[in-house]
């Protein structure tokens, strides 16, 4: 039985029988990895013969079978785990042990240890041929969405067009509605820049997505569907930010079924941009409606994390709560520390160029709001700080906006649109 060590925890082996299995213990080894799946051929023991041989010799034990067309990252991650978890030395074998190592590599190079292009040379330098790996990371690379971020001056805001370079498809994310609230006037220069780059790179847009009903720019939501036809979509939640604003705005003949949106996505729901799969989160505290969405390795959180720079978003909005936020960021943590974190806004913090793109792993690190923060810790940080912080000015004046989807109100009989918002109806008026 040959064995190959690969790392100070992971060796692999082809095929071990009952009896290689036996001298595991004296050679040093802790844990037995099979990768093979049952009944390949006849003379393979099988994993419960395996199973047992192991634990009557004190290893620990994993069963993670896998074929060379099927390895997903669900196995990646549970092979990572089955190392980790071993208190010394781990043996891995499948039929010749390239499935083995080919896990262990995938994994190293998600994780940004090694480089996609050092798998094959990797595997050959130890007698093995790792090419299976290295498709497989090209067919991952593939599925990772190309992101296009738009930073919109006025209202510090990012809009994204977030693309499958296979099927050339697009989802567009919180795009703007340009409006200057002392002139009363609106343009489109951000939505048509973003036309500008969906045309000039061949891109065919299947959603336009609100993460959530914006208090400080109005959505340009409406204006793009109609240049494009495609498929509007936000939270199944955004009922409820209807029922709460129709009172504040006392608005009777406010439709609050969502029926704004052609589509209103649940906790949990998946869908795909192009052939890349994407998920949403239900993501509240800062408003009820908030949600993350996560598209292939991209999670758009709009106003939940900032740049690790820039901590988190306010949670004093009506329907807002800072614990209820805290939640939402802990779901969004748990996602792989590689996964990348777009974030909504940018104010740019001691005067630095926009920036709207981290990682998990950066933002446990480095944002000061969460680093080494307990949940209570965070509550009382968000409450205190929000206490300082004035309503953004185009809260009244967006809001009746983007509950309805972007849709500006009808015109009047003079053909003039109209905005109407109440007076002294929220705290946090900055006097000074």
């Amino acid at each position: 039985m040959p064995i190959t060590t690969i790392s100070e925890k992971l060796s692999v082996s082809p095929q071990p029988s009952i009896e290689d299995i036996q001298s595991l213990r004296d050679k040093g080894f802790k844990t037995l990895i099979n990768n093979r799946p049952d009944d390949e051929d006849p003379s393979q023991p099988g994993t419960q013969a395996e199973s047992q041989e192991a634990k009557h010799r004190g290893l620990t034990y994993a069963f993670i079978p896998v074929t060379a067309g099927t390895i997903t990252e669900a196995d990646i991650r549970a092979f990572q785990r089955a190392l980790d978890e071993s208190e010394g030395p781990a043996f891995a074998h499948c039929k010749t042990g390239t499935r083995s190592l080919n896990l262990y590599l995938i994994g190293e190079v998600l994780d940004g240890r090694i480089s996609a292009d050092e798998v094959v040379a990797f595997g050959r330098s130890r007698g093995f041929d790792t090419s299976a790996a290295a498709r497989w990371l090209e067919k991952k690379a593939a599925r990772r969405p190309q992101v296009e971020g738009f930073f919109d001056k006025r209202t510090w805001s990012v809009q994204y067009v977030v693309s499958d370079p296979a099927t050339r498809k697009c989802a567009i994310i919180d795009p703007v509605l340009d409006f200057d609230e002392r002139a009363g006037a609106t343009a489109t220069i951000n939505a048509d820049a973003i036309l500008d780059c969906v045309r000039d790179n061949g891109l065919t847009v299947e959603w336009i997505f609100d993460t959530h009903p914006h208090a400080d720019h109005f959505s340009a939501a409406q204006y793009l569907k109609e240049m494009t036809g495609a498929q509007t979509a936000t939270g199944e939640r955004v009922v409820d930010v209807q029922k709460l604003w129709k009172g504040i705005y006392n608005w009777p003949e406010l439709a609050t079924d969502g029926s704004q949106w052609d589509r209103l996505f649940a906790h949990g729901e998946t869908f795909k941009v192009g052939s890349i799969d994407a998920k949403v989160l239900f993501s509240p505290g800062h408003t009820l409606a908030s949600i993350t969405f996560l598209i292939g390795d991209a999670a758009f959180v709009h106003d939940t994390l900032f740049m690790p720079d820039s901590g988190t978003a306010r949670a004093d909005f009506p329907g807002g709560d800072a614990r209820v936020l805290w939640k939402s960021i802990q779901e969004i943590l748990a996602l792989p520390d590689e996964t990348r974190i777009f974030t909504g806004h940018d104010y740019q913090p001691d005067g630095r160029a926009p920036r709207w793109e981290s990682t998990v792993a950066e933002q446990m690190k480095s944002n000061p709001h969460l680093s080494g923060v307990t949940e209570e810790e965070f509550v009382a940080l968000r409450t205190r700080r929000d206490k300082t912080l004035p309503m953004p000015k185009l809260i009244l004046h967006a809001l009746q906006v983007n509950i309805r989807g972007g849709r500006l109100p009808e015109p009047e009989a003079n053909g003039k649109r109209y905005l109407k918002f109440p007076l002294d109806a929220l705290q946090g008026a900055a006097w000074e």
